[in-house]
């Protein structure tokens, strides 16, 4: 049995949505940001590191989305949701969520977390002005180099789905016009149609 921390809006909602395709045995934690729950003893023992997700296995607690739905992927190979006995093809799955983890998701993290990166107000201020510009050219690389079709890997349904749709669901937010990417708009409407995604949505919304 597993335990995920989440906070609804954050980018725990790839990792619940994956548990949930994978058909694992899992309960649910969920971490209230506006209380700061995030950064109570109780959590932070937790995760040190006072962010979501988390994941508590009978081996330990896992953090960080990409190590996660790698895991969640191999402990349910029945799931078929990670090319796992292709090398190549897994690197390439694990190179398109690092590229979400590490580029997309820091620049939108831009827009109310610039205490992270600087301590003057202007700073903060010029870092969310950017963070249209910066948000838009990622998805149009998504758009036009990364996107297979229909699914993230192309036919096949894998982890990477659920931590695209995951990003994409900030977009409007974030004032990117999603009619400017077609690719990612069907694939955000083709998640949105799965019976997972909507058990989900409808969990963090409850």
């Amino acid at each position: 049995m597993f335990k995920l921390y989440y906070s609804p809006g954050s980018c725990a909602l790839a990792s619940h949505i994956t548990l949930e395709e994978a058909g694992a045995a899992y309960t649910t934690e969920r971490i209230d940001f506006k209380s700061n729950q995030q950064n109570s003893s109780e959590y932070l023992a937790v995760n040190s590191k006072g962010r979501v997700p988390a994941l508590v296995t009978d081996r330990g607690i896992l953090t960080e989305t990409p190590a996660m739905l790698a895991f969640i992927a191999q402990s349910f190979p029945q799931a078929k949701l990670a090319p796992s006995d292709d090398p190549f093809a897994f690197a390439q799955a694990q190179a398109f969520n690092s590229y979400l983890c590490s580029t997309v998701h820091v620049a939108h993290a831009h827009k109310g977390r610039g205490p992270r990166w600087a301590t003057e107000e202007s700073s903060f201020a010029d870092m969310k002005r950017k963070v249209p510009q910066t948000m838009a050219a990622c998805f149009a690389l998504i758009e036009r180099e990364m996107l297979k079709g229909p699914w993230v890997m192309g036919e096949q349904y894998t982890i990477c789905d659920p931590y695209l749709y995951t990003i994409s669901g900030w977009l409007e937010g974030d004032s990117v016009d999603l009619s400017k990417l077609p690719k990612v708009a069907d694939h955000r409407k083709r998640m949105s149609e799965r019976p997972a995604v909507q058990k989900v949505l409808a969990e963090e919304k409850a």
